[in-house]
């Protein structure tokens, strides 16, 4: 009698459904890690943008007539893309151009959680959908998320 060594179909289905799994918990770890690495980049740009345009406007002694454009032409911003969220985003000065603010808008969820827990110290407030932020949860589920980041 021949004896045949071998795996049964089995046995096979089983090992796939294994690596399929792992491969699934994979591609998941791999995304979370890359909207945190791209969550830590905007965060990286608005404080040098915010820096930016303390220097550009501190010999002025005012932040009147600051925008997204006026950085642009000052070399301050290579491009007027948002850097994160929607493109509908802006840079303005407050009525009396003592301070202005950083305003971003269509955030997701997850984005607007992570910039109200981040430590934002370039940042005198934030303002979350309106509400200045005060440690509550103001963010929306939905993708229409605000966020205004008041700089002095």
């Amino acid at each position: 009698m021949r004896e045949e060594s071998g795996r049964s179909l089995v046995e096979i289905i089983g090992v796939m459904a294994i690596a399929g799994v792992m491969t699934v918990s994979a591609l998941g770890v791999y995304n979370m890690m890359r909207q945190n690495q791209i969550r830590t980049i905007a965060s990286t740009e608005l404080k040098q943008i915010a820096q930016d345009t303390k220097i550009l406007m501190e010999a002025r002694g005012s932040y009147e007539g600051v925008s997204v454009n006026y950085l642009i032409k000052a070399g301050a911003l290579q491009s007027d893309k948002a850097p994160i969220g929607g493109n509908n985003w802006s840079v303005e000065p407050t009525f009396d151009g003592t301070y202005f603010s950083i305003n971003l808008t269509d955030l997701s969820s997850g984005e607007c959680d992570y910039f109200t827990t981040t430590s934002n110290n370039w940042a005198s407030a934030i303002i979350v959908n309106g509400y200045e932020f005060d440690g509550s949860d103001r963010c929306f589920s939905s993708g229409t998320n605000q966020i205004s980041f008041i700089v002095k």
